[in-house]
């Protein structure tokens, strides 16, 4: 049975299909189910579908983050917060106690622990390829903690120093652009279609249809497009991170 004909009988495309298939997208108990009874499988897709699911990320992005591990390129618009892949350890910490203020120091320590095992994909120094367009909003948002941010302003500058990603920044007198929305991840793989994410305020969602792809593609586009070179954001993460080490000494 061909990718095609298997969708047709779950009404997913044979995109879908190859996807589960790659390990790009997750196979979630309703399909495990409706493709043990198709394939006369004996439970098969069911019984391994519960350890499967287990993911040590929040429901809403854990297949972000499968998908995130398997991807040849990735390219992110980050309109507030620096990414998670280029977070450092007290950076991260800091995010994730204004997420949950009540929250444990074991379930902090277990989210940054989390956190910093995704950046490891940087541990390869070609693959991904790593785009990440910045707001200037990300670049200022220090807080009660410039140092941090300073520290963390640094990470992101010798990463592109040693050419290992790329970064642009949108400036603030870009004004009105395609990503006011928020935030947006594009990933491409060797051997399934291009999926794009979306998410927001403990909800997300993974696209793979084809003109919804597309259109998110045209958005990051224009937000490149309307940013700083890389040469210039590179100068501008570093005098900004200057200015937090300055305020610290003063």
């Amino acid at each position: 049975m061909s990718q095609a004909e298997l969708g047709e009988r779950l009404f997913v495309s044979g995109a879908f299909i190859g996807q589960l298939e790659a390990g790009t997208r997750r196979m979630h108990l309703e399909f495990a189910r409706q493709i043990d009874e198709i394939l006369d499988t004996g439970g098969f897709f069911v019984r391994n579908c519960g350890a499967a699911a287990e993911s040590k990320y929040p429901d809403h992005f854990a297949a972000a983050a499968e998908a995130e591990a398997l991807a040849k390129t990735i390219r992110e618009y980050a309109p507030q917060l620096i990414p998670g892949l280029l977070q450092t350890e007290a950076y991260a910490r800091e995010v994730f106690r204004a997420y949950q203020p009540t929250a444990t120091e074991e379930t902090i320590d277990e989210l940054v622990t989390n956190r910093l095992a995704r950046a490891s994909l940087l541990n390869d120094p070609t693959t991904p390829l790593l785009w990440c367009v910045l707001d200037e909003a990300v670049l200022r948002r220090a807080g009660d903690s410039p140092a941090i941010l300073a520290e963390a302003l640094r990470h992101i500058a010798r990463l592109i120093r040693s050419c290992r990603i790329i970064v642009q920044v949108l400036p603030f007198s870009a004004g009105f652009h395609a990503g006011l929305a928020g935030t947006l991840k594009l990933m491409s793989f060797d051997d399934a279609p291009p999926l794009s994410y979306v998410d927001g305020l403990g909800m997300g969602q993974l696209f793979d249809d084809p003109a919804t792809v597309a259109h998110h593609t045209l958005t990051y586009d224009l937000l490149t497009a309307n940013a700083l070179s890389p040469r210039k954001s590179l100068a501008l993460i570093e005098s900004v991170a200057e200015e937090y080490e300055d305020d610290q000494q003063a």
